[in-house]
């Protein structure tokens, strides 16, 4: 059984680990399991711990859409039955359509010879399952904890933390979100977009059952989302300007559900009751470069993307288990497995790969915003096209899927 460092002890220097990741979300904590699963010595460090989940609470407003790949990986964890378990929602088919001419994109699972094209789960179930996974695993936690500090020697990379802690890992992994202070310490830059958009979240009841379907509806100002949860509600992701963000958030529970049902086009009947609502900033952002000396990125610290395509955290789940596969590689080879080789070439194949999505999503939310009579009706030819071209269409779910 692993230990919890509590920052309010006094300062201690550990043995020297294989390696240390800051930031203990989804994407970290999975990182943190993948890696001491394939027996390396490993460490996450946090600010805090996630908070508790139980069935008995409502559902978070923060959910993911999980794909096959990332459903694979958790499997291969040992976690992904008890959140599958905890509350989880299948959804089998998709629906998205323009609301400026109509055109529709259906798929389906079955279309595909699966059972599922994904699941919703609450953000917080998923962590809170890993996180109580860490102990078996081995994984220190330190926590409380806050980095201030970084640097390298040549076998080895330090973190100081506030209260005078030094860890030293062989390798150094941020996954400390979109802001990163750990990949901004290390002197890596950034480049994308802003949006001038939030994305307003809440959960909502429909007169209409949701069919087990993600339906997402584009919209002039940015795409509506309503995806399925467990028990019978949709978890709505609206994107909005921010004025229109302001206004929609400023409304009461009357006026937010009347606004909501004509946006939907009411596709889901009117909407019967709503919770409360939040909203984030929406941009693109994505790393210069994955790694320098002894670290690399992993996550939203590497690219943070459009929700309209869901695949934020797939994205980070797939960059965990390239990661995994590359250091285990190079130490089954009798290698340094943190070596600036070794580094560079999971940098190099999740780098392409995520820009490669990032900017395919953020093509699509461009193409969505055109609000030229000619270039809509274009819009729509395409997808109705695209939606008479199975194998095409297969192709664009099997790659959302990671597989």
């Amino acid at each position: 059984m692993s230990d919890t460092w509590n920052t309010d002890t006094p300062r201690r220097r550990g043995a020297l680990l294989d390696v240390a990741i800051v930031g203990g979300g989804m994407v970290g904590a999975a990182a943190a399991l993948a890696l001491a699963r394939a027996g390396f010595s490993v460490a996450l460090v946090d600010a805090r711990e996630p908070a508790a989940w139980a069935a008995a609470h409502d559902v978070d407003l923060r959910v993911v859409g999980l794909a096959s790949s990332s459903i694979q990986l958790l499997d291969q964890l040992g976690v992904w039955q008890r959140i599958r378990e905890g509350r989880a929602s299948p959804y089998e088919r998709m629906v998205v359509w323009d609301a400026e001419n109509g055109a529709t994109l259906h798929f389906d699972a079955a279309d595909e010879g699966r059972d599922v094209l994904g699941y919703i789960v609450e953000n917080n179930l998923v962590q809170a399952v890993l996180w109580h996974a860490l102990d078996d695993a081995g994984v220190r936690r330190v926590v409380p904890a806050e980095v201030t500090g970084y640097s390298m020697r040549e076998d080895r990379a330090q973190l100081e933390l506030a209260d005078g802690q030094v860890l030293a890992a062989k390798l150094v992994v941020a996954a400390d979100g979109a802001e990163s202070p750990l990949r901004a310490m290390v002197g890596i830059g950034t480049h994308g977009r802003d949006y001038a958009q939030r994305g307003v979240v809440a959960h909502v009841g429909t007169a209409r059952s949701h069919e087990r379907t993600a339906w997402q509806r584009f919209l002039p100002g940015g795409p509506l989302a309503f995806l399925p949860l467990a028990d019978g509600r949709s978890s709505i992701v609206w994107s909005l300007p921010e004025p229109e963000a302001q206004r929609v958030l400023a409304l009461d529970d009357d006026g937010f559900r009347a606004a909501l049902g004509i946006a939907s086009d009411f596709r889901l009947g009117p909407i019967e009751s709503v919770t409360r609502r939040a909203a984030f900033p929406l941009r693109l952002k994505l790393a210069d470069r994955y790694e320098v000396g002894r670290l690399v990125l992993l996550g939203d610290a590497a690219h943070a993307v459009h929700p309209l395509a869901g695949q934020g955290v797939n994205l980070g789940l797939r960059d965990v288990a390239e990661l995994r596969d590359t250091l285990v590689d190079a130490r089954a080879a009798g290698r340094d497995f943190a070596a600036t080789h070794v580094l560079r070439r999971y940098a190099r194949r999740r780098r392409s790969a995520d820009e490669l999505d990032a900017r395919s999503f953020d093509a699509l939310a461009r193409i969505y915003g055109w609000s030229a009579s000619p270039l809509v009706t274009a819009r729509g030819l395409g997808v109705r096209l695209l939606d008479r071209l199975s194998p095409l269409k297969r192709k664009l779910s099997q790659h959302a899927a990671g597989l």
